[in-house]
């Protein structure tokens, strides 16, 4: 069973953001070591017992920290290097703080703030920014924070701190390693964070066609249209597009 296949059968159970994470950061290195990293986790949550006592152990003692000077670095979004670097993106170092938080026994939820992702400790109007280095924002705070990333003028209210459900949480890492992988012209990469996008709620016709168009850059013309014609049955409203996709592809073999 390949990556993939591995990433749809855990997202199809009962599973922890941790194990989704690596689950997809195995597409990248299938020798992960899984137990080491979950191992990590744990060493970090070790002795932990309070809100403060989590934030020093992660940003002070453990200095995690966002990685704003290398941030399409697609290391930043695969879990096992965030917490090997001690360095992520906003919704990786995210990651890093719930499960630690759920080890701790320290209930964390994330928050999808437009421009930006925080961590809201359940039950409060607390909020994290784990890219800011751990800093503690109230609502004032994050409206500061909303006004500063966001770049837009619409006025701020709690309905721009959603709580992220943890497919939505690993739909967002995979389409931030969508869009470093499509920049670089990596369709090896590309094919299986698509593959593993389509495994979960949201994923739609766009990504079925550029997975076939990544299929098709790897000089797999036939395999590309087969996968997009073979599409037409899950997407009928897009039929005449995913035919013209696929006729695209096999037109490379004339």
């Amino acid at each position: 069973m390949d990556a993939v296949e591995r990433f749809r059968a855990l997202v199809a159970g009962d599973w922890h953001l941790d194990e989704g994470a690596l689950a997809i950061a195995a597409g990248a290195d299938e020798r992960l070591d899984r137990a080491r990293w979950l191992g990590e986790l744990d060493r970090l949550a070790a002795g932990v017992s309070s809100f403060d006592g989590l934030l020093r152990r992660l940003f002070v003692e453990a200095a995690f920290a966002g990685n704003g000077a290398e941030y399409y670095d697609p290391r930043n979004s695969l879990l096992h290097h965030v917490l090997a670097r001690r360095l992520g993106l906003p919704i990786t170092l995210s990651v890093v703080m719930i499960e630690v938080g759920r080890r701790a026994g320290i209930a964390f939820e994330g928050v999808a703030m437009p421009g930006h992702f925080l961590v809201r400790r359940a039950g409060t109007d607390d909020y994290v920014d784990a890219f800011g280095g751990g800093e503690v924002l109230d609502l004032a705070g994050c409206a500061d924070r909303f006004r500063r990333t966001a770049g837009v003028g619409i006025p701020f209210g709690e309905h721009l701190l959603p709580t992220a459900q943890p497919p939505a949480i690993l739909s967002r890492v995979l389409e931030n390693l969508r869009g470093v992988y499509r920049s670089a012209h990596r369709p090896v990469d590309l094919e299986w964070v698509l593959r593993m996008r389509l495994c979960l709620p949201g994923g739609g016709v766009e990504h079925t066609l550029e997975l076939g168009a990544a299929i098709g850059r790897q000089g797999r013309w036939l395999e590309a249209s087969a996968f997009l014609q073979d599409a037409r049955a899950q997407w009928p409203a897009y039929a005449d597009r995913l035919t013209s996709a696929a006729r695209a592809e096999r037109a490379h073999l004339n």
